[in-house]
């Protein structure tokens, strides 16, 4: 693995633990929208597994505001 792809996985581990920690689900997405948006503006191709989270968490949103 090289040192960007270490660096990478290191940094989805630790914004993973921040959603798990976090109170509100609305928080956890605020976390992952940030680390999208950061991973963008330096040019990095953003993580699939971020991008799932992402989704997933979008899709949660969605159920409940359907009363789901």
């Amino acid at each position: 693995m090289g040192r960007r792809s270490e660096k990478l996985y290191e940094d989805f581990a630790v914004v993973m633990d921040e959603i798990h920690s976090a109170d509100d689900p609305r928080e956890a997405y605020a976390l992952v929208q940030d680390r999208i948006n950061e991973y963008r503006s330096a040019g990095w191709a953003v993580p699939d597994d971020l991008i799932r989270v992402e989704r997933n968490l979008m899709s949660e949103f969605m159920a409940e505001s359907q009363g789901r």
